[in-house]
């Protein structure tokens, strides 16, 4: 008996000693408890670093955070900034009280147990460090999606033997081949679409391969295809030689049924060195393949099935005709003219609906011409494109309307191979002065666009595919509210394009070898493809040359430091991929220099830039500059200053932006974040936000600020944005999509403090916040959220309500709301700051009419949403009323209309 008691008064002294002992260690062991926690967010704060260089090097390879990721170091970052201004304010309280020399025993009890307890937390995070799955994964690139197919009777049994030949075993590779403009790309895609309908592959793969026809070596474009088919199927290498990744590629393509389309071959492709695999050792992978040359594909390519693809019939060649050019031609007048028009076409859809488009709503003595000079258009010789689809391509240029835009279409076709960013083709344009008295970026991109849409209604240009949002850092801001991001060519117009540039007086050059130099020197336009060159002359001498692109550039090509003597009206220079200690010293010799490309470049000393005064586009994404030179600030003409991905950017002198009196545009996405506080008089400072001030030309950006405190005071700066992507704090999804060209990222702040701030909110579109406190406080101003379109909010603990409103949210589309841990109603109307339940069942309060996607996820004290209807269907976890899983309320019970609700 006398053991028992003992054992049970042991456990009631452990239950009673251990608390007691804690409670005491907290009065007797505060500076214990400060110094751990200062330790513990010590090694919180490098093992965030560390992460984040991870981070960083898959955002720069394009790939997805996981959200896992992305919450850890959301979490890491606001307990380390907790704990910092805890241990701050603690010391600022401890000096108030004669440094220390009169504490009060209560308050030194309750900060050394806060210690304690932010200690724990840490301790937590830190545990949650581990990731199984890694810290990214590879996001698939979207499918080729296939629209505005014209069906023909006659491509009918075609296509279902291409289908057929896909459903038997035993064919593994299938070719079509037929003349240029034919429709080749048009029967494959449709094809591939048909192939998706029935459920035939896992995925699809379509790789264009027209850059094949200028490559000398079989094997130059085997990396190219690797890595397009591992976007393709978000397949990340490993290996960083061709045979490995080959290797990889195959291992990925015998698992599955992928259709593989390869289009517009030129020359061999060895399928094994890509890593395709053969019919052996697969077990469903199949090969797709459009050439003009049928050897081609069954002796070189093994295609065991060939299709050729004949012109229309006459039939259904006027059909095309009249839909395009509208049935005005079967007039009376025109009809007769209009019939042998399309005649000279060949038959052939290229030619067919860019005639048509050219030709409709003119006047019959326009069509009357158009006849004449296709009878006559002279002969030419280029492979594979018939005289007659020449002529038709040609006409079609020949009565564009105005120099800018053929010369556009002339620089389009000019431009290599593949999609063109609409970025890249601006900084151009700028550069060659392309547009007649335009001097600013937005009046150029605005004429940009313009001209595009002119050339694609013309049937010379088309969409660009635009897999990936600013993949490689690339901006698309400024075209965000364009229709593409990107354009690209028809190979067949391309041909007629480049067939016309090499012609006076245009004079443009592409060259694939460091041979014949002596035959550029009267060029305008010279493209250099470097991979095989291996020295460049000491000299170039071509005093007409207004626009030098070197591309695929070995690193250790090293270009003489008098090679730019002879080169005195150069407008454009593209040295993008090069590696430099410092720039050629003949650089200073360009007087005439508008735009300077060193993207992706090692660059050393880069101050001659200073000395290029009338640089209105420098471009610098990707490199690895870690200063701006001081003689930056002497290009008072730049317009746009490309600073994108430039990861190791630390230091920007003062007043050089200030110093960049016409700057419309910067670009600073995942590059410098080292803004300086405003009023620091230090001489070696770096730059503070409010030089943007001076900046009152500028009307588009994208940065991110520590915090947002350190924004302009004034107005000025936000005044004339009209594009922005401003990110506060440690946000990490840069790398997201951008879905607005209005973008704010904000933390830790109230929105209205700042009537900068304030005044940006009204225009903004794409808002997320995060660890606010309150959004703001008291009612949100009427019309300060009008333009509202995406909205995402997380890591707001202390709000009970997100809004306070008097009037809805009438352009909102989507609202994603996630781990808010107080939060118990989303939108609170203006005086009524007590949570009801009222229902308003049949009430059309036209609230939130445009809402098409609702995610709410970790919100354990949400009641209800009162303001949807009852048709929404939301991504929705961790919601109940008041924190009890056993009570759920009725979650929606407003009717509102909600028409357009899809997700």
């Amino acid at each position: 008996m006398t053991e028992i008691i003992i054992a049970v008064a042991a456990k009631v002294s452990e239950y009673l000693v251990a608390p007691i002992g804690r409670q005491l260690s907290y009065l007797f062991c505060y500076g214990g408890h400060m110094d751990d926690l200062n330790k513990k967010v010590q090694e919180l704060g490098l093992a965030k670093d560390d992460l984040q260089i991870t981070v960083d090097e898959a955002i720069r390879r394009g790939d997805e955070i996981r959200p896992i990721v992305q919450d850890w170091l959301t979490r890491a970052d606001k307990n380390t900034g907790e704990a910092k201004k805890f241990m701050e304010d603690e010391k600022k309280r401890t000096k108030s009280c004669f440094n220390g020399w009169c504490p009060n025993l209560k308050s030194r009890y309750l900060l050394s147990r806060e210690a304690y307890e932010k200690a724990q937390v840490i301790d937590k995070v830190q545990e949650d460090r581990k990731f199984p799955d890694g810290v990214a994964y590879c996001v698939p690139l979207r499918n080729v999606t296939f629209k505005n197919y014209e069906p023909f009777e006659s491509r009918a049994s075609t296509v279902n033997k291409v289908m057929d030949a896909l459903r038997a075993d035993e064919i593994n590779k299938i070719g079509v081949w037929g003349m240029g403009g034919v429709g080749k790309t048009t029967l494959v895609k449709q094809v591939s679409q048909l192939a998706e309908d029935e459920k035939l592959f896992i995925t699809r793969v379509y790789v264009d391969v027209s850059w094949t026809r200028d490559s000398e070596k079989l094997q130059d474009g085997i990396a190219k295809i690797q890595q397009k088919i591992a976007d393709m199927l978000g397949l990340e290498f490993k290996g960083k030689d061709e045979s490995t990744r080959a290797a990889e590629l195959k291992q990925r393509l015998q698992k599955e049924k992928i259709l593989i389309i390869l289009d517009d071959i030129w020359k061999e492709v060895s399928l094994e060195e890509v890593g395709i695999p053969s019919k052996d050792d697969q077990k469903g992978c199949k090969i797709v393949m459009a050439s003009r040359n049928e050897d081609l594909l069954r002796k070189d390519m093994g295609a065991k099935e060939c299709f050729p693809l004949q012109h229309l019939p006459e039939k259904e060649a006027w059909n095309l005709f009249k839909k395009t050019a509208g049935d005005s031609v079967e007039g009376d007048k025109l009809q007769h003219i209009a019939i042998e028009v399309v005649n000279e076409c060949g038959g052939l859809p290229i030619a067919i609906v860019t005639i048509a488009n050219a030709l409709k709503g003119e006047c019959v003595a326009i069509w009357e011409n158009a006849l004449d000079e296709l009878r006559s258009a002279a002969p030419t010789n280029i492979s594979g494109v018939d005289d007659k689809v020449y002529g038709c391509l040609k006409w079609s240029y020949d009565h564009l309307k105005g120099d800018e835009v053929k010369s556009l279409f002339l620089l389009c076709g000019w431009l290599s191979y593949g999609d063109i960013s609409m970025h890249q083709l601006l900084q151009y344009a700028m550069g060659l002065d392309l547009f007649d008295h335009i001097n600013s970026l937005e009046k150029a991109r605005n004429k940009l666009v313009t001209l595009v849409r002119t050339l694609k209604a013309s049937s010379l240009l088309l969409d660009g595919e635009d897999h990936r949002n600013g993949i490689g850092g690339t901006s698309r801001l400024l075209f965000m509210d364009a229709d593409n991001k990107s354009v690209r060519m028809h190979d067949v117009v391309r041909d007629v394009a480049r067939n016309i540039a090499s012609k006076d007086p245009h004079r443009f050059v592409v060259r694939e070898h460091d041979e014949e130099w002596s035959k550029t020197d009267g060029s305008k336009y010279i493209s250099l493809n470097c991979e095989d060159v291996h020295e460049l002359p000491h000299r170039l001498v071509c005093p007409e040359l207004q626009f030098l692109l070197l591309q695929n550039i070995s690193p250790t090509l090293n270009i003489p430091h008098t090679f730019f003597e002879g080169m005195n009206l150069l407008k454009v220079l593209d040295l993008s991929e090069m590696h430099f200690t410092t720039l050629p010293s003949t650089l200073h010799s360009l007087p005439n220099l508008r735009t300077l490309r060193l993207d992706r470049c090692k660059l050393g000393d880069i101050a001659l830039i200073g000395e290029l005064k009338k640089l209105q586009v420098l471009s610098m994404v990707g490199s690895d500059i870690q200063q701006l030179p001081s003689e930056m600030g002497q290009l008072t003409n730049l317009r746009l200053l490309d600073l994108n991905d430039c990861w190791e950017l630390d230091v920007i002198p003062r007043n050089i932006l200030s110093s960049l009196s016409r700057l419309e545009c910067l670009c600073m996405k995942r590059s410098f974040t080292q803004w300086a506080a405003e009023g620091v008089s230090d001489g070696e400072s770096n730059a503070c936000l409010s030089e943007l001030n001076h900046l009152r030309h500028l009307t588009t950006i994208e940065i991110q600020v520590p915090a947002v405190e350190l924004l302009p005071k004034e107005d000025m700066f936000f005044e004339n944005l009209t594009r922005y992507a401003i990110f506060d704090g440690s946000f990490y999804s840069w790398e997201r999509k951008y879905k607005t060209s209005k973008q704010l990222k904000l933390r830790q702040v109230d929105l209205l403090l700042r009537d900068g701030i304030g005044k940006l909110l009204k225009k903004t579109e794409d808002l997320e916040l995060s660890n606010l406190e309150e959004v703001c406080r008291g009612p949100i101003p009427p019309r300060s959220l009008d333009n509202l379109k995406t909205l995402h909010v997380e890591e707001c603990h202390g709000l009970k309500f997100l809004f306070l409103l008097s009037r809805g949210l009438s352009q909102l589309e989507e609202m994603t709301i996630k781990h808010c841990n107080a939060m118990q109603q989303i939108i609170t109307w203006e005086g009524e700051f007590e949570i009801k339940e009222v229902d308003h069942v049949g009430t059309d309060l036209q609230l939130l009419p445009k809402l098409q996607f609702l995610k709410l996820r970790d919100l354990p004290e949400l009641m209800n949403f009162d303001y949807f209807g009852s048709n929404l269907e939301t991504a929705s976890q961790g919601m109940c009323s008041q924190g009890n899983p056993d009570i759920h309320m009725p979650f929606f019970s407003y009717q509102v209309c909600l028409s357009l609700i899809n997700s």
